[in-house]
């Protein structure tokens, strides 16, 4: 009986290690693309910037003006962010998946799994929070001549002194719409994509099966949750000015400013190193998480 009940509970901190270990991988992978696409993202915010650019010239500028290794300022804290926020989402999708679950000949609806999915991504981010926010901002410092911060933990500091422990939670709600929104496009969209991709015989439960279904959840996941990720960016970036104000006073009004002074497609700024980056992003994680899971033994996602 002892035997059975760790069985489970050893599943679990299987799949937890493997999820994290597979997100770091994928993240340090993809990382220049997510700071370019956040530059990209915080590029027009002043209103005395008004050129359009591209992400090629945004990455080429961070190279130019920092270095190759300005592609990978604000990594650490994104690896971190990855110990909570992927294995929270992924293994608590998992159990919701296979709590909703009364008969296994009959597999849950999209529309289900996009509910489960979108929850779990909801949980994972309201935890990983803080980690997102110093990442952003140490990702936008490196436009300015005097960075804010030197180290995560610096930011920590800084953060909480000037705007109180709740401050390292600034941007939560846009950023928890976008965390619904992304994992109802990957996780929902990669379950079901791989289980229709199978059941057709297009492939078998392997590598390309996993890719096919990588492709299509970060495409999906891309085009819904853009205009989400544009105003966490900017909600986040965001500090307490001299005078004691913030540039946007909620979700709703960030929009609004964004799309009067910008228009209509800013909300989709940095769109492709947003999908160049989930793209690979997804096939490096979900080919990893699949194989580590295969090597210790345990079932297919």
């Amino acid at each position: 009986m002892a035997q059975q009940q760790s069985q489970p509970r050893s599943n679990a901190v299987n799949k937890i290690a493997l999820a994290s270990l597979s997100a770091m991988v994928a993240e340090t992978t993809t990382f220049p693309i997510d700071i370019t696409k956040t530059r990209l993202q915080l590029h027009g915010i002043s209103l005395s910037t008004t050129r359009r650019v591209s992400a090629f010239q945004v990455a080429a500028d961070i190279v130019r003006n920092e270095g190759v290794t300005g592609l990978y300022k604000g990594l650490s804290p994104a690896l971190i962010r990855h110990i909570f926020y992927t294995p929270i989402r992924t293994v608590g999708y998992e159990q919701l998946r296979h709590a909703f679950l009364s008969d296994d000949s009959q597999p849950l609806s999209l529309p289900s799994k996009a509910l489960i999915g979108g929850f779990s991504g909801v949980i994972a981010q309201v935890v990983a929070s803080p980690a997102d926010l110093v990442k952003v901002r140490m990702q936008a410092d490196g436009q300015k001549v005097n960075p804010r911060y030197t180290t995560p933990l610096n930011a920590l500091h800084k953060i909480i002194n000037t705007e109180g422990f709740f401050g390292l939670w600034r941007g939560v709600f846009p950023n928890i719409q976008r965390a619904f929104l992304v994992n109802m496009g990957e996780l929902a969209c990669y379950d079901h994509a791989k289980t229709f991709i199978i059941h057709n015989k297009i492939a078998n439960d392997n590598i390309y099966a996993h890719t096919l279904a990588s492709m299509m959840s970060g495409l999906t996941a891309t085009t819904i949750s853009c205009p989400a990720d544009v105003v966490k960016t900017r909600m986040m970036n965001q500090g307490i000015s001299e005078e004691g104000k913030l540039k946007y006073r909620n979700s709703y009004d960030c929009v609004v400013k964004t799309v009067r002074f910008e228009g209509i497609r800013a909300l989709w700024k940095g769109f492709f190193p947003t999908w160049a980056r989930l793209g690979p992003w997804q096939f490096v994680f979900w080919v990893s998480y699949e194989k580590f899971r295969l090597i210790v033994g345990l079932p297919s996602f």
